[in-house]
């Protein structure tokens, strides 16, 4: 007989507590069933063949996803290409296709799942089809978040999409369950800051142009490079002081400073430190860096530069 599996499906953009959670609860009924989980995630977003126009960026890049969803129980993760064959089919045979393919003794998903073309597809209909092809249905509840204003909101992508937007990464990182990243690979930028004392690296573009990025603004946070972590002051912007255009995103690593163009790095935005500025002149500027960099050294010093699940743990609860 074919392995059976747990299936569970969503586009999971972000891996944030609420997916998690799903995932835990999909775990646990793959073990207790000697199951295979299974993730499933439609990527690219569907909404870039049925609504190009509004696309939401992205919290996490396919890689990303793939690492966070397996980390958080997955076995395996397939992704779905939201081509016209797969929108397009009813939701029984939507169903009946993963059942041919997957054997699941299982569906574990949250309150809202739709499927199938129109998304008329639901718990209800998925309920059904468990009955006649005998998988069981699970529902996990929606997981609930406290950010620092003390407001209460339900994890989700889209609530994780608007604080990074505002540049509130402390509060997404309570709904991610760990920092927000970027991953890209060094590219050469302008090499101002190496003329005054503050080398950074340059995150190159193309690998982030559908991320979501945190607003304009400087950071405290950690670059992930060559395998090791260090501390970075990382600034999102403009550069006003030198009048440029293009929006860059570039970090200086604290005591750090080493060739490492075309290489990968991730960098995890963990605090707001200030918004971008224009200086009167070139002192100013340097003056202002050095307290940017002192900044992180502190956060860095203290240990809050990444947050533990315990820290977190009296601030999430389940709605």
């Amino acid at each position: 007989m074919p392995d059976r599996t747990v299936i569970t499906i969503g586009n999971f953009d972000g891996v944030h507590l609420g997916h998690r959670a799903i995932l835990r609860n999909a775990r646990a009924l793959a073990d207790e069933n000697h199951a295979t989980l299974l993730a499933l995630s439609f990527d690219p977003h569907p909404a870039t063949r049925l609504h190009p126009d509004t696309v939401p960026p992205r919290l996490t890049t396919r890689a990303q996803r793939e690492t966070a969803l397996r980390h958080a129980g997955a076995d395996h993760v397939i992704f779905l290409t939201p081509d016209r064959a797969t929108l397009d089919l009813e939701p029984e045979a939507f169903i009946r296709q993963l059942i041919d393919d997957h054997h699941p003794v299982a569906f574990v998903e949250g309150p809202d799942f739709r499927f199938g073309h129109n998304r008329r597809g639901d718990l209800d209909m998925l309920r059904d089809l468990g009955r006649q092809h005998d998988f069981q249905v699970h529902i996990t509840q929606p997981v609930g978040v406290t950010l620092h204003d003390r407001w209460q909101h339900t994890a989700s992508s889209s609530l994780a999409r608007w604080l990074i937007g505002r540049g509130r990464v402390e509060d997404a990182t309570l709904v991610l369950g760990r920092p927000f990243a970027l991953q890209s690979t060094v590219t050469r930028g302008e090499q101002r800051g190496r003329t005054i004392g503050f080398p950074t690296i340059n995150l190159h573009p193309q690998p982030i142009a559908d991320m979501i990025l945190p607003a304009d603004g400087v950071y405290a946070g950690t670059a992930c490079l060559r395998k090791r972590e260090h501390p970075a002051a990382i600034s999102v912007g403009t550069k006003p002081s030198f009048d440029a255009d293009a929006l860059t995103v570039e970090a200086h690593l604290l005591d750090f400073d080493q060739d490492v163009y075309d290489q990968p790095v991730t960098l995890e935005f963990t605090r707001w430190l200030r918004d971008q500025a224009r200086f009167p002149d070139l002192d100013a500027l340097t003056d202002q860096l050095a307290r940017d960099v002192e900044q992180v050294r502190t956060h860095a010093d203290k240990g809050r530069l990444a947050p533990t699940a315990r820290a977190m743990a009296p601030i999430i609860s389940r709605l």
